[in-house]
């Protein structure tokens, strides 16, 4: 049987995987420079509790590599965890190594300005608070050596160590407020580049179709012309009044029909360029949308359901965004058009349309690309439809959201953004 491929790697796994590298290289330099201490400079070490600690770690980093070749996401508290195992290793080898008196006592600063560079906001202050603290007890509680003694005071408590204390506090302060904002800023620079590059591709790719629609329609019109006037020469051929007159006839109107709706798109289409959205009531727009849909889809049944709350939504709407709801419509009804559930609901600041059909539901594969690109959950579709209306809606500020609803079925949320009432 082929073994399941690990999980791509996110953001807190890259991270851990980095802290995993710097805790061996780290704990590796303690035990050289313990082997030194004790070896050449004769430190007073109980050797025992120092290795044993430098040998937990070493077993915690051992179990983390195990750990990320398992197929699941590393998640931020399980990150911080990671951390705050850290800081305790340290303070137990400082603890054993001569506490605040010990040189190497500000490397506390690296779990602190690892976690302001990587982890959240709540967490980036945890770590910070254990290692004031942790930076505090070894203060007052440490196996002194001597050789690392500082200059004496008469006081259990020297100006110097007192010094070193503030010093840590401001420092470790100061690297977990900026580093977190600078990484903050960053990660919203990069989600803003990201959605401006996602809006120039569908942008692009809007343009695309309109394109391809536009020359469409022209090309479209020779054909139907010369078939309007073939269809003139037969039925003046023709006998009056026979079954072949009358087909021809409604061949005639059927020509007539489709040049008229090229023509009414090409000029509904410069209208539409330069008129305004209309701001009008949510739920008279909706109920608007829904009538006319129904004289297309007489073969459904729905259910049409507003949330009982005070005050009116108002919408800025216009013709493309009727077409937009009718496509999500068209697709519920396709998927089944038996007990379609339409509801709108509204918040202070959002207005939230909610589509429930009954069909099979949406493929997980393929969930996340829908409206992206052209991907369509009929056999014979393109989706273009609903690519072009997730543009529609999304240039009017609002959002398209597609989930397998639990109970069977899809469950279609479209927000919009709620307008204040003309005056």
């Amino acid at each position: 049987m082929q073994t399941a491929l690990p999980l791509p790697l996110s953001t807190p796994n890259r991270n851990l995987v980095r802290l995993t590298i710097v805790r061996g290289i780290t704990w590796t330099g303690f035990l050289l420079a313990i082997v030194v201490g004790v070896e050449l400079l004769a430190f007073d070490l109980p050797v025992t509790a120092v290795v044993s600690v430098v040998i937990s770690m070493g077993v915690l980093n051992i179990a983390t590599w195990w750990r990320l070749g398992r197929p699941r996401a590393v998640t931020h508290l399980e990150y911080l965890l990671h951390l705050l195992a850290d800081i305790t290793g340290l303070t137990l080898l400082f603890y054993f190594s001569g506490g605040s008196t010990n040189p190497f006592i500000t490397y506390y600063l690296v779990p602190v300005t690892i976690a302001a560079a990587t982890l959240p906001w709540r967490h980036a202050w945890i770590i910070a608070a254990c290692s004031m603290a942790g930076y505090t007890f070894l203060m007052f509680s440490y196996h002194p050596i001597p050789q690392l003694g500082h200059i004496n005071s008469d006081s259990p408590l020297s100006l110097h160590i007192l010094g070193m204390w503030l010093n840590f506090g401001l420092s470790a302060g100061l690297v977990t407020f900026f580093i977190y904002k600078m990484a903050h800023a960053l990660r919203s620079r990069d989600q803003a580049l990201s959605r401006t590059r996602e809006a120039a591709l569908r942008n692009e790719q809007v343009l695309a179709v309109a394109t391809q629609a536009a020359g469409t329609a022209h090309e479209l019109g020779t054909p139907l012309s010369t078939m309007a006037v073939l269809l003139k020469e037969m039925q003046a051929d023709a006998p009056a009044d026979s079954t072949l007159d009358q087909d021809i006839n409604l061949l005639r109107q059927q020509v007539d029909v489709c040049k008229s709706r090229l023509q009414n798109l090409v000029s509904n289409a410069d209208r539409r360029r330069m008129a305004e959205p209309e701001v009008l009531d949510a739920e008279v727009w909706l109920a608007g949308v829904v009538q006319r849909w129904l004289v297309l889809r007489p073969d459904v049944s729905h259910q049409f359901d507003v949330a009982e709350k005070r005050g009116r939504p108002w919408l800025a709407v216009d013709a493309t965004l009727d077409q937009a709801l009718t496509n999500l419509l068209n697709n519920a009804a396709d998927a089944n058009p038996e007990h379609i559930a339409i509801r709108l609901d509204w918040q202070s600041e959002s207005v939230v349309i909610d589509i429930r059909d009954h069909g099979p539901g949406v493929a997980m594969s393929i969930a996340d690309q829908l409206g992206e690109t052209f991907i369509s959950t009929k056999s014979k579709g393109m989706g273009i439809g609903l690519f072009l209306t997730h543009a529609t809606i999304n240039r009017f500020g609002g959002g398209v959201s597609l989930y397998n609803h639990p109970e069977g079925g899809t469950l279609t949320e479209v927000t919009l953004p709620r307008c204040a009432a003309p005056t």
